[in-house]
């Protein structure tokens, strides 16, 4: 297992100062999200150049850490067509950007049907998923042509809620280069947080074969919002024996990048789930 960090969630440093940083607190590899951290920086498609690639690649290089993974989070379920197209010509960019950057992968969510990006009981409609197939496909032909993974992350407020219907996008389309990017706290809520073991068993047996990186973070109980609140991993309930096991027999030197981190507590959850791994 490679872990890392997303690169927005460390230190607020010019990218220059920020990857001597990362790699001396122990990681790895970072989630790079650039409108997340190169704010001063255009990420517009047009902007997404071989040399800005080439200066990124040699950076991180320098600095021995790797991009896991190239995220471009922008809805595609969308309602208006035309945010759609800038959305289906960014994740086009991030793409030909990723291939050329030295990074194998592009992750994304799945997405609502609707402008706010938030879920409704319409994420879970049979149009929604029809939907966001329709938009996935072009943008996966496009990965192939690249020879890069586009990996989407189930999330239980989104549409791709639930092992079986993700499993569904993936047997629909039928590519080699979508696959999973497994993220388990993201599969719980309210409903299922007491059997969350065989959420994780379900995902496991379905997902397996197609996952290509982990996320790794933590929840807590709260009276906010859908009832379960992220936070970094190993200071909350999880238990990730289970997930460390599956690392450890079929994924070896997975990417596996915390989330809901913060400065303050970054190195403490790299070692808890390097302490998981090590016990699993």
């Amino acid at each position: 297992m490679q872990l890392g960090l997303r690169l927005h969630d460390t230190k607020k440093l010019p990218i220059e100062e920020l990857l001597p940083s990362v790699r001396d607190s122990g990681f790895s590899c970072v989630h790079l999200a650039l409108r997340k951290v190169l704010k001063d920086v255009p990420y517009n498609p047009s902007a997404l150049t071989p040399g800005y690639a080439r200066y990124l690649q040699k950076l991180f290089a320098m600095n021995d850490i790797d991009i896991a993974v190239l995220g471009n989070y922008l809805n595609l379920a969308h309602p208006d067509e035309h945010v759609i197209r800038n959305a289906t010509e960014s994740y086009f960019a991030h793409i030909r950007f990723a291939s050329q950057l030295g990074c194998g992968m592009v992750g994304t969510e799945t997405g609502a049907p609707n402008i706010e990006y938030k879920y409704s009981p319409d994420c879970r409609t049979d149009r929604a998923l029809s939907v966001f197939i329709k938009h996935l496909k072009p943008i996966v032909r496009c990965a192939e042509q690249y020879g890069v993974t586009l990996a989407i992350e189930p999330v239980v407020r989104h549409i791709v809620w639930n092992p079986k219907r993700c499993r569904q996008v993936l047997d629909e389309i039928g590519s080699h280069n979508l696959q999973v990017l497994f993220d388990p706290v993201n599969m719980l809520e309210l409903d299922n947080v007491d059997h969350r073991e065989d959420v994780f068993e379900e995902a496991i047996e379905l997902l397996g074969k197609d996952i290509a990186m982990i996320h790794l973070k933590d929840f807590i109980r709260t009276e906010e919002g859908h009832g379960l609140k992220s936070v970094g991993a190993g200071t909350g309930e999880m238990d990730y024996s289970k997930i460390m096991k599956f690392i450890k027999k079929d994924k070896p030197y997975i990417y596996a990048t915390l989330e809901n981190t913060t400065p303050e507590n970054e190195v403490y959850c790299l070692n808890e789930m390097m302490k998981a791994y090590n016990n699993a």
